[in-house]
């Protein structure tokens, strides 16, 4: 079935369309829907728990009925744009169109993690980069899934799983897309991206002080 592509193929048709969705892309991502939701309970989530305003602490402090939206709307931020470009935008100039698709998920990540709106600072990454890898590199997506659940069901450490299916990703890119090198170099930047940004994360794994989902709440 053909899919309905709404922009001509060409490479200036294609450069216009990256630039809107790359607009689009950073202002979705820099939305901090953890830190709007812990305001709705009338919380700053800067100071409470981890101090992160991503899914995980949203869930630590507030509970699953607010941490479950809280991914999925920023598994969302990361989804929208990447997947409006690939339904959308034919791949006629197959290399330009990878390269678009790969900038499009990263800066919606880096939206994420460095939001203007609460002066640069933001969350990790994990969800909204998940949700951009669903919409183009679907199969990647699962292998890093099923990483991620395999490593918090055994060990119940969210930030544990996330550096591990981080490290994975470029491995599953390389692997399940041969002809796509630039996936690859995407599953480098957001890899390692998220891996730096649980710095603080990695010291406290080594020194055994790393908290598992399920432990008491922070006051």
């Amino acid at each position: 079935m053909e899919l309905p592509y709404f922009i001509e193929t060409g490479s200036r048709h294609l450069r216009m369309a990256a630039a809107v969705m790359l607009c689009f892309s950073f202002l979705i991502g820099s939305i901090p829907f953890g830190f709007l939701l812990g305001k709705w309970n009338g919380l700053d989530l800067r100071k409470h728990g981890s101090g992160n305003i991503g899914a995980t602490n949203v869930w630590r402090v507030l509970g699953w009925k607010w941490g479950l939206p809280a991914f999925l709307l920023d598994f969302f931020k990361g989804f929208l744009p990447a997947f409006i470009f690939v339904f959308f935008v034919p791949h006629g100039r197959r290399m330009e169109w990878e390269v678009a698709v790969v900038l499009i998920g990263l800066v919606a990540t880096l939206g994420h993690n460095f939001t203007p709106w609460l002066g640069g600072k933001g969350g990790k990454g994990v969800a909204t980069s998940a949700g951009a890898i669903a919409a183009f590199m679907p199969e990647a997506f699962l292998v890093i899934l099923a990483v991620w659940g395999a490593s918090f069901w055994l060990t119940r450490i969210v930030s544990l799983a996330s550096i591990l299916a981080s490290a994975v990703l470029p491995v599953a890119a390389f692997v399940l897309y041969p002809n796509k090198r630039i996936f690859f170099v995407f599953g480098l930047l957001a890899g390692g991206m998220t891996i730096l940004r649980h710095r603080a994360n990695i010291e406290r794994l080594l020194r055994g002080e790393e908290k598992r989902m399920g432990s008491p709440k922070a006051k």
